[in-house]
């Protein structure tokens, strides 16, 4: 598009330039490159010896994901646990994530680090927290139902209006004189006693 408009144009630096701009599909430099992708299912001892020398793995610890279809090949099968549940005072490599260099990572690390899931183990019994939930909400529908039953309300008295209950606010015209009445207030409130 930019080299046939420059050349519309007649502008020949602008059609070397073009020539020379990268594609926007181009790959970065931080790839993953063929080594790093896992490789087919091994089948004989020497291809997992060999999958778990990628993976700087013992082959007594290797153990890769199952071969239904669907997994990941050679890749290991690490156990599904956050890294919220490593040693934290453990000198890492990377501390935000807990890891070592050359370690391998859980397939799923995106969800396993530590502001996602946390598979620790909870200091409180399950029974127990589902108790204690459902014990409060049973007292807080219980006492829905007490308060629909017997309603309790701030005591309130009459409206008052300032100066005998002035026609204006109450819209009735009153039956006595409104000077006097005006006056009898004024000065109740104003002399002192």
């Amino acid at each position: 598009m930019v080299a046939a408009r420059a050349g519309v144009l007649g502008v020949r630096w602008l059609q070397k330039a073009a020539r020379n701009m990268v594609p926007l599909g181009a790959r970065t430099a931080s790839h993953i490159t063929k080594d790093m992708l896992p490789g087919a299912y091994p089948k004989i001892p020497e291809e997992w010896a060999a999958a778990a020398k990628k993976y700087n793995m013992r082959v007594e610890n290797y153990e890769p994901s199952p071969d239904d279809g669907v997994r990941y090949g050679d890749y290991p099968k690490l156990p599904d646990r956050s890294l919220q549940e490593r040693d934290p005072w453990y000198d890492w490599n990377h501390p935000d994530l807990r890891l070592n260099w050359g370690e391998p990572m859980h397939w799923d690390l995106d969800m396993y680090i530590r502001n996602r899931v946390d598979t620790s183990p909870t200091p409180v019994n399950w029974n127990l927290m589902c108790k204690h939930l459902f014990g409060f909400v049973a007292f807080m529908l219980f006492m829905l139902r007490i308060g629909e039953t017997y309603p309790a309300y701030q005591p309130v008295g009459p409206k008052q209006y300032p100066y005998s209950n002035l026609y204006l606010e109450e819209a009735v015209i009153p039956t006595k004189n409104l000077k006097k009445t005006l006056h009898m207030d004024i000065t109740r409130w104003s002399t002192p006693k």
